[in-house]
């Protein structure tokens, strides 16, 4: 959302002021699911070439926002704004060929509407790329590209493109295996609150990979990630309780108490 807050802001600054209240006004009233006075605003706008206004139109028909659902219309305002290079048109456009929505399923062109987005730096599209490439998804599985997609991504912060790189140096998965590098990312998107980064923080210390064995950390870990609903973080809780004593089952509780109340943060 932040990331999608200042690309929005980037292309408002090259509006005029008329367009910009407008497009408030539409804004807000999407944000507020009020889209009949959304769709009223930012038509007007959407016709007269703004992208951002042509983004959210092809939003709206995507999903039926108070407009009946209708992929081809969708499509239309999507292409409408890549035209101007708006990053996040040119991602849904990838999405809605990569996933044959409106059009034929083609993952060659999907790739291309997301390589557009990615070279402009948003993190969803280089994140998406890095998982095709990752999983030869209408290319050539190349791990190397992927992990390219996903540092560009995670060194923006990006916590799912953090969680994927961990993955990749804990298998191996085109980089030398690297423990301490996967805890690196896993950590880095736990702080984030990404409940999947936390979970594999458990899994490192219960294996003791990268880190000596700590059942207390594997423990607090997976109740942390338990508690957004990581089912398999209950279960390996539970598990890593039957190997710990009482007391060190209540640090471990003290510990994921302690990390909530922290927003994640330096756990």
């Amino acid at each position: 959302m932040i990331m999608f807050k200042a690309l929005l802001l980037s292309t408002l600054l090259l509006c005029t002021l008329p367009a910009l209240a407008d497009f408030a006004k539409g804004w807000d009233a999407y944000q507020n699911k009020d889209y009949a006075t959304a769709f009223k605003e930012l038509k007007p706008l959407a016709e007269q070439g703004f992208a951002p206004a042509q983004y959210h139109l092809g939003r709206m028909y995507e999903n039926g926002y108070g407009v009946t659902k209708d992929y081809q219309t969708a499509i239309e305002y999507f292409t409408q704004a890549v035209e101007q290079g708006d990053v996040l048109a040119q991602t849904h456009l990838g999405s809605m060929y990569e996933n044959g929505y409106g059009v034929t399923k083609d993952l060659k062109t999907a790739i291309q509407y997301y390589t557009l987005a990615a070279e402009q730096g948003y993190v969803d599209a280089q994140t998406i790329l890095g998982r095709m490439y990752e999983y030869g998804e209408g290319v050539t599985q190349n791990y190397k590209t992927a992990i390219h997609y996903y540092t560009l991504a995670a060194d923006q912060g990006f916590a799912l493109a953090q969680y994927n790189l961990g993955r990749m140096y804990e298998y191996g998965d085109g980089v030398t295996q690297d423990f301490k590098s996967a805890i690196q990312y896993y950590s880095l998107a736990a702080d984030q609150g990404y409940a999947y980064g936390q979970y594999r923080l458990g899994r490192m210390y219960e294996y003791g990979k990268g880190v000596v064995q700590d059942f207390t950390r594997a423990h607090m870990w997976f109740n942390i990630a338990a508690s957004q609903g990581i089912e398999y973080g209950k279960k390996n809780r539970d598990k890593a309780a039957k190997l710990m004593t009482i007391s060190q089952i209540a640090e471990a509780q003290t510990l994921a108490r302690e990390c909530l109340a922290k927003d994640y943060k330096g756990c």
